[in-house]
């Protein structure tokens, strides 16, 4: 938008740039027309658990991820931990999930719970009935760290990040599964080399 100078001649304009709201907001991945994408960029909870967290709840309806998170949220079910594991503590409720170590990310829970919201209210937007929508793509990445002073003995300073998070969602209709096709499975033959001998043969 020409905006004028401040110089004396009122005649000279020049052109502000784009705002970053109005920049197109970009997915990893591109969600079909029936299909509803929901992000937050810069979320203020810790990378590493909205990470495991996230992987629990992937592939899940959105239906059965709000009832898994507000049990985590109640500490009635827990997040296992698989890829940052160490340090974190054993706990009986990652037997059913096939791990040993897990945590309770209520602040984590609560944050992915709003978007999920978000993505509701799109869905309704566009005519979409939630209760047939599942989790096809979520994911997240690690944002600028945040620094902070953390003030040691003998006028040392060290520093003290944070590990904010981007993370994005999209929302799919939950496909019908193709039966599989009856008849004799194709078994490809294994062509003959140039000495007699066939391929995979030693």
């Amino acid at each position: 938008m020409p905006v004028p100078c401040e110089c004396q001649s009122m005649t000279h304009t020049y052109t502000l740039p784009p705002c970053s709201s109005q920049q197109q907001v970009k997915y990893s991945r591109t969600a079909d027309s029936d299909s509803v994408r929901a992000k937050i960029d810069n979320l203020r909870v810790s990378f590493k658990n909205t990470r495991e967290t996230l992987a629990a709840i992937r592939g899940l309806t959105l239906k059965k991820a709000r009832t898994y998170l507000n049990n985590v949220i109640q500490k009635k079910d827990i997040v296992p931990f698989r890829r940052y594991r160490y340090g974190v503590s054993r706990n009986s409720q990652c037997k059913k999930h096939g791990a040993n170590v897990g945590r309770w990310p209520v602040k984590v829970c609560k944050n992915i719970l709003a978007l999920l919201r978000n993505a509701e209210s799109n869905a309704k937007a566009k005519n979409i009935g939630p209760n047939s929508l599942k989790i096809s793509h979520i994911q997240v990445n690690q944002a600028p760290k945040m620094r902070r002073r953390m003030y040691r003995a003998h006028g040392r300073i060290n520093k003290y990040e944070s590990s904010p998070s981007h993370v994005q969602l999209i929302l799919s209709p939950i496909r019908s599964k193709v039966a599989a096709g009856k008849g004799k499975k194709h078994t490809p033959t294994k062509a003959p080399l140039q000495n007699g001998a066939t391929a995979g043969t030693v």
